[in-house]
């Protein structure tokens, strides 16, 4: 919590969170992370943005799969936060304590990406076989699941197979967790594509509540997934995108991956904040106030 004498009990390369006892307070910050790595700069409204967009994803698919949010009400804060609730408005999720899943579970829709690297040399994404003559941004025939090595900070993911997985976490919770993927997926799709919308890929982390599979941490956020516009779609080529691909984008091009990241040029940091508000506006279809400025609720 920037400038704040509370420290967080343990934090990510965005979030950082507060134990409450039997919940959680998970605070996003404005924070970006690429490759793995911190960028030393933030990008405005960025935490509250993805707080809310989690929520609204979160209380969608509710009745889908149970997740781990209690309110992202302030005067549902504990009262411990109370000086910080101009800096807490928006970015902030009090959640259920659940038993983490050391799997990053991602599925994807669309062939770019790291997805395309490996297909373009053996015509597999993480080992799964897919049919020959597919392109930069083509359409899956049906959504792959592909999972990941949940890192440490300051580690690198690694993809890996179902069959590796079902090793990791044995084979009955892995099947739930690509079965759950799978489903918020496709639902998730199926609804953005009515907002003018293409979920290309996406990033679920998943816990255990009270025995039962719950989603967790964020849902479907510019951080966790490509947002393509369906307006203009071409397959074959790289897609404008309403998510953090402009400053992966801009660091492949001027940064060559050694040492510490370098500063972003003020353009690529309102550019992406900018894409992040889109997104935001796009998918709730409600225009984004940032919550300290006004006493709506998120």
């Amino acid at each position: 919590m920037a400038g704040a004498e509370l420290r967080p009990d343990s934090h990510g390369k965005v979030r950082d969170i507060y134990d409450c006892g039997d919940k959680l307070l998970m605070v996003a910050s404005d924070r970006i992370s690429a490759f793995d790595f911190i960028l030393p700069d933030e990008i405005p409204f960025k935490g509250e943005i993805l707080t809310r967009i989690s929520a609204f994803w979160f209380n969608r698919f509710k009745d889908l799969l149970p997740n781990h949010m209690i309110s992202v009400l302030p005067d549902q804060t504990p009262e411990q936060f109370a000086d910080y609730t101009e800096y807490l408005a928006g970015r902030a999720m009090l959640v259920k304590k659940a038993k983490t899943v050391p799997i990053e579970c991602i599925v994807r829709g669309y062939l770019t990406g790291s997805g395309k690297k490996t297909y373009d040399q053996d015509g597999t994404v993480c080992g799964i076989k897919l049919p020959d003559g597919l392109s930069e941004a083509s359409k899956l025939p049906e959504p792959i699941f592909t999972p990941s090595t949940k890192a440490e900070l300051g580690d690198h993911d690694e993809n890996i197979s179902f069959e590796r997985c079902c090793e990791i976490v044995g084979e009955d919770v892995a099947t739930q967790l690509k079965e759950a993927s799978l489903a918020i997926y496709k639902a998730a799709a199926e609804y953005a594509a009515t907002r003018g919308i293409i979920i290309a890929d996406t990033k679920f982390e998943f816990g255990f509540i009270d025995g039962k599979l719950t989603l967790i941490d964020e849902c479907l956020t510019p951080d966790s997934s490509r947002f393509w516009p369906a307006e203009g779609y071409i397959e074959g080529h790289v897609q404008p995108s309403y998510d953090k691909q402009y400053v992966r984008d801009w660091l492949k091009a001027y940064w060559d991956m050694q040492g510490e990241p370098p500063h972003l040029p003020e353009e690529v940091i309102e550019g992406t904040s900018e894409r992040y508000r889109t997104a935001f506006q796009i998918i709730t279809g409600t225009e984004f106030v940032p919550l300290k400025e006004t006493n709506v609720t998120a």
